[in-house]
C-alpha cells in the first residue's frame, strides 16, 4: 500500500464531533466483544458464545463467535483512539449488521429482543466509515505526520 492509499484511508473531517461517536461506540463495541471472547462483564466466552451461535445456526460456532468478538472488541478499541477508523467502522458496522438477523424476527424494540440496538450502532459506523475519525484522532496525527514527511 502507497503512501496516497494510507492517506485516503486516514483522512478525515477536522471537525471534534466523530469524537462524541466514537468513544461510546468504542466503549460499547469493545465491552461487548470481551463478552464473547473473554467472559468478561458477565459474558458467556469464546466457548459459551461459540455453542450459542452454532445452536442460532452460525456453523462453526466458535469461528463465528471468534470473528464477532474480535469485531467488537478490537473494532471498538480502534474507534476509542481514532484508529484506522474507516476500516474498523466497516468491520463493526457489518458485524451489527449481522447481529441484526439474530434479532430481526423479535422487531424493532429492545424490550422485545429486537434490533433497535444493532441498529443503532450498525449507523454509528456508517457515520463513522463515512466521515472518518475527526480532529482527536490516532487517525489525524499520523496523517499529519506522514504530510510533514
Amino acid at each position: 500500500m502507497n503512501s496516497k492509499n494510507i492517506k485516503s484511508v486516514l483522512n478525515t473531517t477536522t471537525s471534534i464531533a466523530p469524537l462524541t461517536i466514537r468513544i461510546p461506540l468504542g466503549i460499547v463495541l469493545s465491552a461487548h466483544g470481551a463478552q464473547k471472547l473473554f467472559g468478561w462483564f458477565g459474558g458467556y466466552g469464546l466457548e459459551g458464545t461459540g455453542q450459542w451461535m452454532a445452536s442460532i445456526g452460525f456453523e462453526p460456532g466458535m469461528l463465528m463467535a471468534l470473528l464477532a468478538g474480535s469485531g467488537e472488541f478490537f473494532g471498538g478499541i480502534a474507534l476509542m483512539f481514532g484508529l484506522l477508523t474507516r476500516p474498523a467502522a466497516a468491520v463493526t458496522a457489518f458485524t451489527m449488521l449481522i447481529a441484526m438477523t439474530v434479532h430481526w424476527g423479535n422487531g424493532l424494540f429492545l424490550a422485545d429482543n429486537g434490533y433497535e440496538f444493532a441498529l443503532i450502532l450498525l449507523f454509528a459506523s456508517v457515520s463513522l466509515a463515512i466521515q472518518g475519525a475527526g480532529r482527536y484522532s490516532l487517525d489525524n496525527l499520523i496523517k499529519s505526520w506522514l504530510q510533514s514527511r
